[in-house]
């Protein structure tokens, strides 16, 4: 599924806490502030600047895993894949937040997650229960982190490594696919992906 949102809406992880967010701030710009129910940092959505697909895997699906790290790595790898750019690489570890990824999603590494010489192309989230795993993945067309930092409370080193953290698809060069969303859709594996 492919979500959209019609208005600028701040997505909060699970477990944050809505005292990291510049509530007076958040009212005059017109923000809605929303919580998912998967954990780590947080991330703004802009009507028409992201792509934000959402899959479900069924326990009896193959490409379902009991391991959280492993099952993300299928996500990555589609998307990598998608993306067809060079020199993309797919974080295979344990999720590292560094000192401001657990307030901000795109400043922090976790598994399956996309990047380009260092910075975050795509983040992703994923909740998990005894049916299945929920994958939530987010890219920009255009990482501009202005808003972002505005109405979270950071400091001024903080902000700057929000603002190096992550690339949009617009802004890379070559730029990727404008068609991202239908390639993903049509690209959906069937199967597990080997390891790169």
């Amino acid at each position: 599924m492919v979500a959209e949102v019609d208005r600028p809406t701040l997505v909060l992880g699970s477990t944050q806490a809505q005292s990291v967010v510049e509530g007076d701030r958040a009212d005059a710009a017109g923000v809605e502030i929303v919580r998912r129910r998967s954990g780590g940092g947080a991330v703004l959505l802009q009507p028409g600047d992201h792509i934000w697909v959402n899959v479900w895997v069924p326990r009896s699906d193959p490409l379902w895993s009991p391991e959280v790290t492993e099952s993300a790595l299928w996500v990555g790898e589609w998307w990598r894949a998608a993306l067809d750019l060079e020199g993309c690489e797919v974080h295979s570890g344990r999720a590292v937040p560094g000192p401001v990824g657990a307030l901000v999603c795109f400043a922090g590494r976790g598994p399956g997650e996309v990047f380009r010489s260092g910075r975050k192309i795509m983040g992703l989230s994923q909740w998990r229960s005894r049916e299945g795993s929920l994958f939530m993945a987010c890219t920009y067309r255009h990482w501009d982190p202005a808003v972002l930092v505005d109405l979270l409370k950071l400091s001024e080193a903080e902000r700057a490594e929000v603002s190096e953290a992550a690339v949009g698809l617009g802004d890379l060069e070559p730029p990727a696919a404008p068609r991202l969303a239908e390639l993903l859709l049509s690209s959906l594996p069937e199967y597990p992906l080997p390891p790169t």
